[in-house]
C-alpha cells in the first residue's frame, strides 16, 4: 500500500508541508512552474535549499506582489486572528472577526471572507477534486476562527496578504497530494510547542486557540521547545489529509523530503515526509448476525435502513431454512467495534430475534472519494475507489436515474452519452 508518513516532531506549517512534499516529487521544478502558472493573484512561489542542524532540505517562500510577508507588514494593532509570523518562524493564516473596528494603512490590508476565497479558488485551473480539497481545508480554518471569535463563519474575514499566502500553500499541498496519490496518510503525534505567543492585543497560550480547535481529537504534545510550532494552516492540512495519527508504520521507504521552517532551534526545524510501501493492514470490524423467521419484508427493510443510518458499515440478508421447515432470513450487520454495543441494542429493538452472534473480522478496502463532474446533462457525482494498484470509477446511480427519467431514456443511453 502506497503510504505517506509525515513526521511532525517539530510541528507543521503550510510552507513546511509544501517544501516536504516538493522533495518527494521527481520533477519538482516542473511542479513549481505549474503552481506559479495557476494564476493565484499576485503570488509567486519559490523553493530554495535550506539547512537545519546539518540536514539539507527545502524552504518554500511565497511572495505577494513581490514581497515576502514579514512581521513589519502586520504591526497595525490587529488581533492574533491575522496572519502573523511567530517564534517558530512559520507563516500561517489566521482569520479575524469582522467587527474588529480597526483601520489599515498598508496597501494590502484588504480583507476576504469565505465567499472571496471560493471565488479565488473557483478561478484556478485545477480539477474539481483539488478545488474541493482546497475549500475543505479553508473551511476547517474558518470554522475554527468562527468558534474562537464567537461569530458566524460568514463574518470571518481573512487578511488579504495572509489569504493569498495561505491560498498558495494550501493549493500547493493539495496539488502535490493529488499528484503523489498515497493510499493512506499517517501523521505522527503533533508537537505544538509550549509557552505563550505575543500578539497586538495580549498574550495567548500555545497552541493558539484556532490551532487547538482544529486539532481536537488529534494526539498533540508540548515538549521543551518554547514557541508556536504548529500553525492553523498546518493543522488544517494535517487534519484534512490524515488517514490516522499514529507512530511510523513498518514501511519500505522510497523517497524522503525535508520541509524547513525559518527559525533555528536545538532540534531540526522541519517536517519530514517519507513515501513508501506498507503491508496491507486492513481494519477490524464486528459482524453481528441473527436468524429471523417471523418478520415482514417491510419490517426487515426498515430495520436495515435504521442500522445504516446509525452508522453500520454494511447490512444484508441471506435466505435460510429455519426450524420447523420455516423459510427465514439470516440478518448480517457490519460495524466498527466501538459501535458494537449500540448496534446490538438496535438489532434487538428493531427485529424479533432473541439472540445475536458476533464475529470479529479484518477487512481490506479501497480508498474512496466522490467528485462532481460536468457532463452533457449537467453535474453528475462520480465515485472513485483506489488502492492496491487498482482504480475504479462509477457514476452515482441516483444521478443517472434522475437524468434517465428527465430525458425519457434508459440508464444505458445516459452512460453512452457521458
Amino acid at each position: 500500500m502506497k503510504t505517506l508518513y509525515l513526521d511532525c516532531s517539530m510541528g507543521a506549517a503550510g510552507d513546511m508541508l509544501t517544501a516536504a512534499l516538493a522533495e518527494l516529487l521527481p520533477e519538482r521544478e516542473k511542479t513549481l512552474s505549474e503552481l506559479n502558472g495557476l494564476g493565484i493573484p499576485g503570488v509567486e512561489m519559490s523553493w530554495e535549499p535550506a539547512r537545519k542542524c546539518g540536514i539539507t532540505g527545502t524552504h518554500a517562500t511565497v511572495r505577494i506582489h513581490g514581497e515576502e510577508e514579514s512581521e513589519e507588514m502586520h504591526e497595525h494593532g490587529h488581533e492574533h486572528s491575522h496572519k502573523e509570523v511567530h517564534e517558530h518562524g512559520h507563516e500561517h493564516s489566521h482569520a479575524e472577526s469582522h467587527d474588529h473596528g480597526h483601520t489599515h494603512s498598508h496597501t494590502h490590508h484588504h480583507h476576504s471572507g469565505m465567499h472571496e476565497i471560493e471565488h479565488i479558488v473557483g478561478a484556478l485551473p485545477v480539477s474539481e477534486r483539488i478545488r474541493k480539497d482546497i475549500l475543505a481545508v479553508f473551511g476547517l480554518i474558518a470554522e475554527a476562527e468562527s468558534h474562537v471569535h464567537g461569530v458566524p463563519v460568514t463574518e470571518i474575514h481573512f487578511h488579504e496578504v495572509g489569504t493569498m499566502d495561505a491560498v498558495a500553500d494550501i493549493t500547493a499541498v493539495c496539488v502535490m497530494m493529488d499528484r503523489l496519490a498515497p493510499d493512506q496518510v499517517i501523521v505522527s503525534p503533533v508537537h505544538v510547542g509550549s509557552g505563550q505567543v505575543k500578539c497586538a492585543h495580549g498574550i495567548l497560550p500555545v497552541p493558539a486557540p484556532a490551532t487547538a480547535y482544529i486539532l481536537r481529537d488529534v494526539p498533540i504534545y508540548g515538549g521543551e521547545i518554547s514557541g508556536e510550532l504548529c500553525t492553523p494552516t498546518g493543522a488544517a492540512l494535517l487534519k484534512y489529509f490524515a488517514t490516522r495519527f499514529d507512530a511510523m508504520p513498518v514501511m519500505r521507504v522510497q523517497a524522503i523530503g525535508y520541509g524547513m521552517g525559518k527559525k533555528d532551534f536545538p532540534a531540526a526545524n522541519c517536517v519530514r515526509a517519507l513515501l513508501g510501501e506498507t503491508a496491507a493492514e486492513g481494519d477490524t470490524v464486528a459482524e453481528l448476525c441473527c436468524n429471523v423467521d417471523d418478520m415482514t419484508a417491510e419490517a426487515v427493510g426498515f430495520a436495515m435502513e435504521t442500522f445504516l443510518a446509525a452508522g453500520a458499515l454494511e447490512t444484508y440478508t441471506v435466505s435460510a431454512g429455519m426450524k420447523k421447515s420455516r423459510p427465514g432470513l439470516v440478518l448480517h450487520v457490519m460495524c466498527r467495534e466501538a459501535m458494537k454495543d449500540e448496534m446490538v441494542a438496535l438489532i434487538f429493538r428493531h427485529t424479533t430475534t432473541i439472540g445475536i452472534r458476533e464475529s470479529i473480522s479484518r477487512r481490506y478496502t479501497l480508498g474512496r472519494f466522490e467528485e462532481k463532474v460536468q457532463t452533457l446533462y449537467g453535474e453528475i457525482r462520480k465515485k472513485t475507489s483506489t488502492g492496491y494498484g487498482v482504480t475504479r470509477e462509477k457514476y452515482e446511480y441516483e444521478d443517472l436515474a434522475r437524468i434517465a427519467r428527465e430525458q425519457g431514456i434508459s440508464i444505458r443511453e445516459v452512460l453512452e452519452n457521458l
